[in-house]
């Protein structure tokens, strides 16, 4: 009779222990990338996806440009095309201030965009691999930030623009040189919505 409790009671127990588990599920994605407080944000993962938060679907949707992370998903080129109006803007070596030569991309790159005044775009910020991974995400943080702080300065309206830091996770070249690392220190931009008119 006590073998049968036992028995009735380890059941019991491991029935409660299975219940209190619940289902084995796969863990969340890894979330690496930052983004800045004024992009949209969402909550729950069934919710529809904001633009800045799918630059792919819009991209081939309007005829703009891929993110570096769909671009490497996909097996792409992570480096902005020649032909793309949007040029990148490169800096120093752990630095995000703007040197002479960024700024006159910005300008140009502004100039695109009051020409084009319905496109909403997505600036990535992008590190070298020099530097830990913690490092190299808010550097590119504040190498986004930096560009969209500049483009306001021009005449770009903020609610136009996002940022996202991919730190050194999407590199154009992936040489230890410098001449490869100055490649991938650079702002990149993504036009997530709005048909280009020129």
């Amino acid at each position: 009779m006590s073998e049968r409790k036992s028995i009735l009671f380890f059941s019991l127990l491991a029935l409660a222990f299975t219940i209190s588990c619940g289902p084995m599920q796969n863990p969340p994605p890894p979330k690496w990338t930052v983004e800045n407080q004024s992009a949209p944000i969402n909550a729950s993962p069934s919710a529809p996806q904001t633009a800045a938060q799918k630059p792919a679907v819009e991209a081939k949707r309007e005829g703009a440009s891929t993110s570096s992370l769909e671009a490497l998903r996909s097996g792409e080129t992570t480096a902005t095309p020649a032909s793309s109006a949007l040029k990148d803007a490169y800096f120093a070596f752990d630095k995000y201030d703007l040197s002479t030569e960024a700024r006159e991309t910005l300008k140009a790159n502004a100039d695109w965009l009051k020409a084009n005044p319905a496109a909403r775009v997505q600036v990535e910020g992008h590190c070298d691999e020099r530097g830990t991974q913690e490092y190299n995400m808010a550097l590119g943080a504040k190498r986004a930030q930096t560009t969209v702080d500049y483009l306001t300065t021009l005449g770009i309206a903020g609610n136009r623009m996002s940022t996202i830091s991919y730190g050194e996770e999407v590199p154009v070249c992936k040489e230890q040189t410098e001449e490869c690392w100055a490649k991938n220190r650079r702002a990149r931009f993504v036009i997530i919505s709005g048909r280009p008119t020129s």
